[in-house]
């Protein structure tokens, strides 16, 4: 791997373990939610992320760097916080879009922070640019969905 490319990896790899937390993040919102329009929707948020790490994982590989497979400790000791905090409140949908709205404004900040970051080379942008866009699409969505709730 060349020199210029470990910068890239490591924020490439940064966003693929976020990524696969928001996938953890999305199957335990899933299993919490109440109403099945919510259960369905956040199946397949969580199939929409795990494609967008495959495809960092993938430009990681073309970087000649290993991308992460996993996702972070921290992010797994927050989904199984969710599940103690869902336990003892009952797990109601508007206490579940809460958590899954921080979720998305902490992934939505890694993302706009990598497209901040001017050492990127223009392949890596375009590729952060493209899953940035979708995460900022569900982004704007749970925000608005949790305005309607509250």
């Amino acid at each position: 791997m060349q020199q210029g490319s470990d910068h890239a990896v490591d924020v490439l790899n940064g966003l693929i373990k976020t990524t696969l937390d928001s996938v953890g993040g999305y199957e335990e919102a899933a299993e919490n939610a109440g109403a099945s329009q919510y259960k369905s929707m956040f199946s397949e948020r969580a199939s929409k992320r795990r494609e967008i790490a495959t495809e960092l994982q993938q430009e990681v590989r073309t970087l000649g760097g290993d991308p992460e497979m996993e996702q972070g400790i921290l992010g797994k000791a927050h989904n199984k916080f969710v599940d103690i905090k869902n336990a003892l409140t009952g797990g109601d949908d508007r206490s579940v879009i809460d958590e899954v709205e921080r979720g998305e404004d902490y992934i939505k900040e890694k993302f706009e922070s990598a497209l901040n970051d001017d050492e990127l080379p223009a392949t890596v942008r375009t590729s952060v640019t493209r899953a940035y866009q979708s995460i900022k699409a569900d982004h704007d969505e749970i925000s608005r969905i949790k305005h309607t709730l509250h």
